[in-house]
């Protein structure tokens, strides 16, 4: 097993939007910034900006849509590895990894919304079976043209 990366610097902290970045929690800095920003990041329990330095030992809160995972910073990279080496910067603790497979399993078991609408836009089918209907003659001279004007009589 490869070692677990450690920051070239030997000041033993790194910035959190960059540590977020090389753990892989987020594609690029940039966005890890947007959600630092946007307080779906915590450090050690509190809003912190993406130029704070996170060391080994912290506990970090990342919200990612209704799933709140907790993980605790391992090690420390400001490079960006492979997931295997990544992961070996943080551990996720008992209850979030609990907490995040229960909400899978309850997205799993949960029926899908659009199968409960009974109005709306027809399918394409119920569209076929109407325009059938209507050339069954259910509706006589439903296709001819119609002049609304007034018969003189």
């Amino acid at each position: 097993m490869k070692n677990v990366p450690s920051t070239s610097a030997g000041s033993g902290k790194i910035r959190l939007d960059k540590w977020l970045w090389a753990a892989r929690f987020y594609k690029t800095r940039s966005l890890s910034c947007e959600e630092i920003d946007k307080g779906r990041v915590r450090l050690n329990g509190q809003p912190v900006k993406p130029s704070h330095d996170v060391k080994p030992g912290d506990t970090l809160e990342i919200r990612s849509g209704p799933i709140v995972r907790t993980v605790l910073v391992r090690a420390l990279s400001g490079v960006r590895g492979p997931a295997p080496v990544a992961a070996q910067l943080y551990e996720e603790t008992a209850e979030s990894t609990a907490q995040r497979l229960a909400a899978a399993e309850q997205r799993r078991l949960a029926p899908e919304p659009a199968h409960s609408l009974t109005q709306g836009r027809p399918t394409k089918r119920d569209r076929r079976h109407i325009e059938g209907l209507r050339d069954e003659g259910s509706a006589p001279g439903w296709n001819q043209r119609w002049s609304a004007s007034l018969d003189d009589d």
